[in-house]
């Protein structure tokens, strides 16, 4: 049985703690791969503030649970947890954490890989960064739309 978290919070999260918890109540478990977004400090060349991160509640969630099906049908995991923050964050705060757990190292990397580049190209959050000269809404990235076109492939 797979273990799936999914949360759309405000508050920071222990990235230790929410590992212990992914992996709670089973020994099959021989590989677990995660990965922590962080705010940067500069986007491009412009210093950064601040972020303002905004989702469509209900929808976001929805969007995240599906992605992970996604994933639980592509690859044999043992669980998968995505926790993604909203509302006001600064340089060097967690954003997102993305973790896949499987008996094997190479499905968890896959899987992992896979939800954090759809997440970063189709689920319902909008970015605002705020610099010396304003704040602008941050458009997605091509080598994001580039990196969710390799699954579709697949």
């Amino acid at each position: 049985m797979t273990a799936t978290i999914i949360r759309v919070q405000e508050e920071d999260f222990d990235v230790g703690e929410e590992l212990a918890r992914l992996s709670e109540g089973t020994a099959r478990m021989g590989a677990v791969v995660c990965f922590v977004g962080l705010v940067r400090d500069v986007a491009g060349v412009d210093a950064i503030e601040s972020m303002t991160l905004e989702h469509y509640p209900g929808m976001t969630e929805a969007k995240l649970r599906q992605t992970v099906s996604q994933a639980e049908k592509r690859w044999p995991l043992e669980g998968c947890l995505v926790i993604h923050r909203y509302g006001h964050l600064e340089p060097r705060d967690r954003i997102v954490l993305v973790a896949t757990a499987s008996c094997h190292r190479d499905a968890a990397f896959e899987a992992c890989r896979f939800v954090i580049d759809w997440l970063k190209t189709s689920a319902p959050f909008w970015k605002k960064e705020k610099s010396a000269d304003g704040e602008y809404w941050v458009e997605q990235e091509h080598s994001d739309r580039e990196a969710a076109r390799r699954w579709e492939k697949d």
